[in-house]
């Protein structure tokens, strides 16, 4: 499958009958010494692209790449909004989307979830269509550019991964340190930034991952659609 993506035209838009906003959400923090500061973007955005590239009436929108990275603060390259920004800008973003049918926000960073419920149930009180999906938490022991992380991106994008930087780190349960992390932030868990096991990285894990993720959010967004009748009106 191609991984290529053109953006739309308001003309091609206006052609489908019931056109779905995906958006990507990432960030822009530190991931180790290994991974670029975009890795949950593009991961967010491999995500949407492939989505889009299979579902003609679903629109590809425009990359969100800082949002809520305050416990990355000290790292640097980290970049961040704060969470009260993050809920404003999509509550705004979905408001504006009146000519979709639905509006799908596909997030890459964890921090992001809290903010994204928020602004969530708050467009659900206004009647609007939205759906937010995260992939799922694999192991509670690699929560941050771990084996996880590394692996993903060396299915995706194995040039931007350094290798050579890669070292073992700090791997415990994400609920042990939870506490931990809301106090000090992730550098004061783990000087490298990083949570779990990237020496056990490996690209067709990675691949299978990527495999597994995207078929879960086209089954996701299947039943939300279903829920929704986020459908095409059939002419009578």
């Amino acid at each position: 499958m191609s991984s290529r993506f053109t953006t739309p035209t308001s003309g091609d838009i206006e052609g489908m009958a019931a056109p779905i906003l995906a958006v990507p959400l990432g960030s822009w923090e530190q991931h180790g010494p290994h991974l670029p500061l975009d890795t949950d973007t593009r991961i967010a955005e491999a995500l949407v692209t492939r989505l889009a590239l299979t579902h003609s009436d679903i629109v590809r929108g425009p990359t969100i790449t800082v949002s809520s990275s305050g416990e990355h603060a000290g790292f640097a390259g980290t970049l961040s909004v704060g969470g009260r920004v993050v809920v404003d800008m999509l509550i705004e973003l979905v408001r504006s989307a009146d000519w979709a049918v639905g509006v799908l926000i596909v997030n890459g960073h964890g921090g992001n979830i809290e903010y994204l419920e928020q602004a969530r149930d708050r467009l659900i009180g206004e009647n609007r269509s939205i759906f937010v999906w995260s992939p799922p938490l694999v192991d509670p022991h690699d929560s941050h550019a771990g084996y996880v992380e590394t692996s993903v991106m060396l299915a995706l994008e194995p040039h931007a991964v350094r290798v050579e930087e890669i070292r073992s780190a700090p791997a415990p349960h994400l609920a042990d340190v939870l506490p931990e992390l809301r106090s000090k932030g992730v550098k004061g868990v783990s000087p490298s930034g990083v949570l779990g096991d990237p020496l056990r990285a490996d690209a067709d894990l990675g691949q299978r991952l990527l495999s597994t993720w995207e078929h879960a959010l086209v089954e996701a967004v299947r039943r939300w659609r279903t829920e929704q009748s986020l459908f095409p009106v059939p002419e009578s």
